[in-house]
C-alpha cells in the first residue's frame, strides 16, 4: 500500500489552481492587494515585522494575534526584488532531476557516480569489500532525507526520501550493470527509473545490506551556508582493507541550474526517453507525441489545445511495480 497519490498529481494540482485562477480573474475576480506587505497577509502572520522582535518573539502564538502593532502598515519580511525586463528570470534558476529521486540527494549521487568513474576498483573489490559509505550533507537535507528512522522504507513515497536507499539502489545498479568510463555515461546508465522504488527493489537484499553501510554527518555552518546557491555533499568510500576514497565537496550536480559541466540536453533526453518507454508501445509513437513538446514556441493556439492528447487505450501495459494489486471486495 502507498502512502497517496498526490505527490504524483502536485504538479497537476497546481497547474489546475492555476488555470482556474487565471479564469477567475478574467471574469473580473480580485485578490488581496499587495500580498507581500498587506498586514493581514500570510507571510506577515507568521513573521511579523512590526509591534513585536521577530527573532524573539515570531513564534509566540498570543503575542502574534493579540499585538496590534502587527497589522498595522509594515515592510515585507523578506526582500522584494522587482523588475520589467531582462532575462534574469527566476525559472532559469530551477533544477532538473536526473532520473527520479529526492532533489536534495542529488549531491550525494553525483559524489557517488564521480568516485565510481575515477576509482574502478571499489566495484570490481564489490559490494561485501565496502566496509563503511558515509556521506556528509548539509541541513536540511541531512535532517530529512538523510534522518537514519529512514533505513527501512516501506512505500515508494518513504524510499524517495530516504537518502540511503537512493545511493543504495544506484550503487546496486553499478555493481550489478557494471560502469562506464565516463561521468555523462554513467549518470545516463544509472538513471533512477520508476521500477527502481518498485516492491522488488525496495525489499532487495542487496541493496539493503547496502543501506546498513550508509552513515550520515552533518557538515555543519560550512555546509550549511553554501546552501541553496549549491547541494553542498560529500561522499567517503572507506573499504576493509583500509583503503578511503573521497569525493570532494559536490556543490552543482547535473541538472543544477549552476552546473556547467553536464550536458544536460541528453541528461535530459535520456530520461525522457527512459519514462515515455514505459508508456509507449514503439519509438515511432513516443517520438511523435514528442515532437510539438520540443516545437512549442512555433505551435498556434489550436496546436496547444491537444499538446496532451493521447490515446490512453494504446498505452503500453506493465505489471504492477508494487506487485499484485488486491482484489476488489464486492461487499464494500
Amino acid at each position: 500500500k502507498q502512502l497517496s497519490d498526490s505527490k504524483g498529481a502536485s504538479a497537476a494540482l497546481s497547474t489546475e489552481v492555476a488555470v482556474l485562477s487565471m479564469r477567475r480573474a478574467m471574469r473580473g475576480f480580485i485578490g488581496p492587494k499587495d500580498i507581500f506587505r498587506n498586514p493581514e497577509a500570510i507571510f506577515r502572520f507568521c513573521e511579523p515585522t512590526t509591534g513585536v522582535d521577530a527573532k524573539n518573539s515570531q513564534n509566540s502564538i498570543d503575542i502574534t494575534l493579540g499585538n496590534k502593532v502587527r497589522w498595522g502598515q509594515g515592510p515585507s519580511p523578506f526582500n522584494l526584488v522587482l523588475t520589467h525586463s531582462g532575462s534574469d528570470f527566476a525559472i532559469c534558476g530551477m533544477h532538473f532531476k536526473i532520473g527520479l529521486y529526492e532533489h536534495q540527494s542529488a549531491g550525494a549521487l553525483d559524489g557517488l557516480v564521480s568516485l565510481l568513474v575515477k576509482e574502478p576498483s571499489i566495484l570490481k573489490a564489490g559490494a561485501d569489500a565496502i566496509e563503511r559509505i558515509n556521506v556528509v550533507a548539509y541541513e536540511p537535507a541531512f535532517g530529512i532525507i538523510g534522518d537514519p528512522a529512514k533505513k527501512d522504507p516501506r512505500t515508494r513515497q518513504s524510499a524517495d526520501h530516504s537518502m540511503a536507499f537512493i545511493v543504495s539502489r544506484m550503487l546496486q545498479k553499478a555493481l550489478t550493470q557494471g560502469m562506464p568510463s565516463s561521468h555523462q555515461e554513467a549518470w545516463k546508465l544509472l538513471m533512477l527509473a520508476p521500477v527502481d522504488y518498485g516492491r522488488e527493489a525496495l525489499f532487495d537484499p542487496a541493496t539493503r545490506a547496502l543501506m546498513q553501510k550508509i552513515t550520515f554527518d552533518h557538515g555543519g555552518s560550512d555546509y550549511d551556508k553554501r546552501y541553496p546557491d549549491g547541494i553542498p555533499t560529500s561522499m567517503e568510500i572507506n573499504m576493509k582493507g583500509g583503503a578511503k576514497f573521497s569525493s570532494g565537496l559536490v556543490m552543482y550536480p547535473p541538472g543544477h541550474a549552476r552546473n556547467t559541466t553536464a550536458d544536460l540536453k541528453e541528461l535530459l533526453s535520456t530520461k525522457n526517453k527512459m519514462m515515455g518507454d514505459i508508456v509507449f508501445a514503439d519509438t515511432a509513437s513516443y517520438e511523435e507525441f514528442l515532437k510539438p513538446l520540443t516545437n512549442i514556441k512555433a505551435l498556434s493556439p489550436a496546436d496547444l489545445q491537444d499538446i496532451y492528447s493521447f490515446d490512453w487505450n494504446k498505452m503500453r501495459q506493465h505489471p504492477c511495480i508494487d506487485g499484485a494489486r488486491p482484489t476488489p471486495n464486492s461487499k464494500l
